[in-house]
């Protein structure tokens, strides 16, 4: 039996920016797009370019600099939504526009205030107005898991007719269970008469953590597109996870018989660049790209690993790009070998990102004994987290104890000036951010701190990831050390320059200056 093509459709550029706190800039976006295409996603729905002017901007530039994919932008079923899209979408080599409308009739009383017969309309007509932008449009039925069948069938009936060529059913608030999802799909191919001419899609969120199983009884039934983010970010409990779904598929060939385009080889790359990017940690016990999800610790399980694999690892970590945690280079190593080393892991660098992160290997081979690859990638993801250097932290000294009060002091480089400034704070990292906010005269609110280990042992990596809010707005900030005071003082300014390089904080003023408590 031939297998079914499922097409990727990824959308955690647009849903999984929607998460809590999470904002992604326009470089953020490119980034994770470049990410995407290497792992050959099918579509890529980037954002909703009516919703600001930043979102716009950053369609705009993924459509003019991203090739290799279907680039979607998404709009209500309005001509000014759709005209809005398609000023973002139209430099891209494979537009789409993505309209939608709400089907349930839930909605349609409490937030559209519309009938049934207005909306059928209302679908129908901006459909046909976006046909006359692009023949690749994509419509979906918001909420379609609790609307009434034999409406739904007759919406997509008629958006087919109008030149829909996907059509997407959406379980928007998670609410649907696998069979009766799959029903549903099944019903919409057996009663929208001219289906054929359209494929099939699924939107699952996660509420009731049944985001994967009812995308994949979706596949079971006849849906072709399968729409999700990377770590299962998105809205509330989030979207079905890209990574969980494609591995799925391809683990249980036998049973699905089907197979995606995607390079699974990226998936773990591509994680933790969004992570890194997003500031959302993926939780140890995660499915597939989590800390744990091929670590063994019970003896019966590492006993029948050693003796093969599979008796408890349904997949090879080697499989989504996962490398085992071996010792690689140290500080003798010459650039070469470093070079070479990143292409064995998969990284296709240019010679002046080499050099940058050739100096940064070198410097943590001076610190650590011993330097694994997960080192070398969260030196890479640091790497893709990076924010315009208008502030370079160049020295901390740090003052603590159970007896004594903490103070923190710091000297920063900006342009040809040193700033310095030292504080107190209720324990050594709040005294250094307090003393990095005194020496920059700029004031702003911590939201999160996290603080993992890259590595095991005494020597450590420390990798610090730490958001901070400025006039209502989140940023991310990311930083790495074997020290992690220092860690915690490189993610703060990392964030910190992101604040300055989007607001832009008045700096002209600032002068060689030295600050006591």
């Amino acid at each position: 039996m031939t297998k079914k093509r499922i097409y990727i459709f990824d959308t955690t550029l647009r849903d999984g920016e929607q998460s809590p706190g999470v904002s992604l800039n326009i470089q953020d976006k490119l980034e994770i797009a470049r990410e995407l295409v290497k792992m050959r996603v099918d579509i890529i729905e980037v954002g909703f370019p009516i919703a600001s002017v930043g979102d716009f901007e950053a369609v705009k530039a993924v459509a003019q600099n991203i090739k290799g994919a279907v680039i979607a932008g998404l709009a209500r079923a309005n001509e000014k939504d759709i005209d809005r899209a398609w000023e973002a979408v139209q430099y891209s080599d494979a537009p789409r526009i993505h309209t939608f409308i709400a089907t349930s009739d839930i909605h349609l009383q409490y937030k559209l205030k519309m009938n049934r017969e207005q909306v059928l309309a209302r679908a129908v007509e901006a459909v046909a107005y976006a046909k006359k932008f692009t023949s690749d449009i994509e419509f979906s039925a918001e909420d379609a898991s609790r609307s009434d069948t034999a409406f739904l069938y007759k919406v997509y009936e008629a958006v087919i007719a109008a030149g829909a060529k996907t059509i997407n059913v959406s379980d928007t608030v998670g609410y649907t269970t696998p069979r009766e999802f799959g029903n549903l799909i099944r019903g919409i191919r057996e009663n929208v008469p001219n289906i054929d001419q359209a494929v099939i899609s699924v939107h699952c969120h996660n509420d009731l953590g049944m985001g994967v199983a009812n995308s994949l009884a979706a596949l079971e039934n006849g849906a072709q597109q399968l729409e999700c983010t990377m770590n299962g970010l998105g809205e509330r409990a989030g979207n079905a996870a890209l990574e969980e779904l494609v591995m799925a598929i391809l683990t249980r060939q036998d049973y699905y018989n089907a197979y995606t385009n995607i390079n699974t080889q990226q998936i773990y790359r591509t994680s933790r660049i969004v992570s890194a990017l997003t500031g959302v940690n993926v939780q140890p016990n995660k499915a597939i790209v989590g800390a744990n999800a091929f670590a063994h610790e019970s003896g019966i399980h590492q006993h029948g690993v050693l003796n093969n694999s599979s008796t408890y690892e349904i997949m090879k970590p080697e499989t989504i790009g996962l490398q085992t945690n071996k010792l690689v280079l140290g500080k003798h190593s010459g650039r070469h070998a470093f070079e070479d080393h990143l292409k064995e892991l998969g990284h296709n660098l240019s010679a002046d990102e080499i050099n940058v992160l050739f100096t940064k290997f070198k410097a943590l081979a001076d610190k650590k004994k011993v330097v694994f690859d997960r080192d070398i990638e969260a030196l890479l993801d640091e790497k893709v987290a990076v924010a315009p250097e208008i502030y370079e932290l160049i020295y901390y000294h740090i003052s603590s104890g159970n007896q004594t009060i903490a103070t923190g002091t710091v000297r920063l480089k900006y342009g040809e000036k040193i700033i310095e400034a030292a504080c107190t704070g209720d324990g050594p990292v709040d005294a250094c951010f307090k003393a990095i906010e005194q020496a920059l005269g700029l004031k702003v609110e911590l939201e999160d701190y996290f603080l993992k280990a890259v590595t095991s042992g005494e020597d450590a990596l420390g990798e610090v990831t730490v958001k901070i809010n400025k006039n209502g707005k989140s940023y991310i900030g990311r930083g790495l050390s074997t020290d992690i005071i220092e860690a915690s003082a490189k993610a703060f300014v990392n964030a910190i320059n992101k604040v300055v390089a989007e607001v832009g904080e008045d700096t002209s003023e600032l002068s060689e200056v030295t600050s006591t408590p």
